[in-house]
């Protein structure tokens, strides 16, 4: 079973002699706002059914799998549910990406989904990462970002009126306190905010928008890919919804700034499949 884990859903995989004979898609998991008990309650009600015949081997790569002690929650809550492995590697979403973006081949392996993350891989493993910040702190170039930039540009009266009226005809009026209780009382406030970014999109023509996907690549490139050391002589893959449906921005950004890219992925589960297979 291979496994592909982001903030917001999870795409397993179910392998049996190099084809798949399983599939299905649960809530992402991450082992900062969850325990292995909560993750295994859901493995239990929403994977266990999609499961036939005995699972060996498990690869999970995951958001929040940042060392040791997270990788433990998530391994703990998949041998609750499954009695039978014999192997169980539990690895970072990133080098997920890394793997399934660029093969066996070295490269810049990036995350732009609803939080974003990099690393620079060998064919094999990160070997050398600036590390992110998450989404308080970071996270710039992914969905979490976007919306923040979105929501903030509202509450501090910087949208154009255009742009204004197309959002409250879609949400309503929204008032800081609204805005607040997501960020700050509810879980996963990284989830809530990149829901705004698919309203950027519909409107990435206008220039206000366009610009607010620009910024947010370009702060990526810039607080985190221009300190790779090689980030000019390898390409940049990307994996992720932001990264792919915004191609086009993202590739101008990083011409921009001198940067090869090379594979655009919407998600990493076929790319890590292939990878184990080879």
């Amino acid at each position: 079973m291979i496994a592909d884990s982001g903030s917001t859903k999870t795409d397993w995989r179910v392998v049996d002699r190099n084809e798949i004979v399983g599939q299905t898609q649960t809530v992402g998991f991450s082992p900062y706002y969850q325990d292995a008990d909560s993750i295994a309650t859901e493995l239990q009600a929403n994977l266990i059914p999609h499961c036939k015949g005995k699972i060996t081997q498990v690869f999970y790569y995951g958001t929040g799998i940042t060392n040791d002690e997270k990788a433990g929650v998530l391994k703990t809550a998949i041998l609750k549910v499954f009695n039978e492995i014999e192997h169980i590697d539990v690895q970072s979403d990133v080098l997920g990406a890394a793997r399934a973006a660029c093969g066996h081949q070295e490269g810049i392996g990036c995350i732009l989904g609803t939080g974003s993350n990099s690393c620079y891989f060998d064919g094999e493993k990160i070997a050398f990462q600036v590390p992110p910040l998450g989404f308080w702190l970071g996270d710039e170039g992914s969905g979490g970002h976007l919306g923040k930039s979105l929501l903030l540009a509202y509450l501090h009266k910087e949208m154009p009126a255009n742009i204004r009226q197309l959002f409250e005809t879609e949400y309503g009026a929204m008032d800081r306190l609204m805005v607040l209780d997501n960020a700050y009382h509810k879980p996963f406030p990284n989830r809530y905010f990149a829901t705004f970014a698919r309203f950027i999109f519909d409107n990435v023509q206008d220039q206000f928008c366009h610009n607010l996907v620009t910024d947010s690549f370009r702060l990526f490139f810039e607080k985190y890919i221009l300190k790779y050391p090689m980030c000019f002589d390898v390409k940049l893959n990307f994996v992720g919804s932001i990264g792919f449906y915004y191609e086009r921005i993202l590739r101008e950004v990083a011409e921009s700034k001198k940067l090869q890219i090379g594979n655009v992925l919407v998600s990493p589960i076929d790319g890590l499949v292939k990878y184990h297979l080879i």
